[in-house]
């Protein structure tokens, strides 16, 4: 037994819940004490790790869930070479958020806008170009829930100081992520 088929065992017979963070790193690190008498030295790294390899499906910051359907399913989200190619002409083989492409040599990559980890779909909708390097910053960075997360707190900051005209750009913003479900797991209450 090792300590990712233990953490998935306990997702495994708690299908389709949600499940906090702390309930499955309690469970985990009493059943590992239990049957090997040793320390469970980093379970959030396990469930991460899980969740990364398309087992667990990540709801919201330490919030995850087993969905027997999306694990089945995985191998589905990837874009296929077709969907890639309309994506990419769809934005014009650039980069949408520098707007530089292969004009300018630039290497591109088809992203999940809402990520796979995330229960993300290959769709057109979903996908947009990206050139490698806004691609790499997207993904170790999470470039758009800090982009939501900023505009949550600017809009939350605008409130308290009045400031009205702030306060609606920030609505619009965030009205846009919300229209589009990009980074849905992030709550915004207006």
């Amino acid at each position: 037994m090792t300590q990712n088929n233990l953490i998935l065992e306990f997702f495994m017979t708690h299908p389709n819940r949600d499940i906090p963070h702390a309930e499955v790193v309690d469970w985990a690190t009493n059943k590992w004490k239990e049957i090997t008498g040793e320390v469970f030295r980093d379970p959030d790294r396990q469930i991460r790790k899980l969740a990364q390899m398309g087992k667990l499906q990540k709801i919201k910051k330490g919030v995850y869930r087993y969905d027997p359907d999306f694990v089945i399913n995985r191998e589905l989200e990837d874009f296929t070479q077709t969907q890639k190619e309309a994506i990419m002409k769809r934005d014009g083989y650039r980069c949408v958020i520098c707007g530089r492409g292969l004009n300018e040599g630039i290497e591109l990559c088809v992203d999940h806008i809402k990520p796979k980890d995330f229960g993300g779909k290959a769709t057109i909708e979903n996908g947009q170009t990206l050139c490698a390097q806004h691609n790499i910053k997207k993904k170790h960075y999470k470039q758009t829930e800090t982009g939501k997360k900023m505009f949550i707190r600017l809009y939350e900051l605008s409130k308290t100081l009045g400031d009205k005209e702030t306060q609606k750009f920030c609505e619009e913003i965030l009205e846009t992520f919300e229209r589009n479900n990009v980074n849905g797991h992030i709550e915004w209450k207006k």
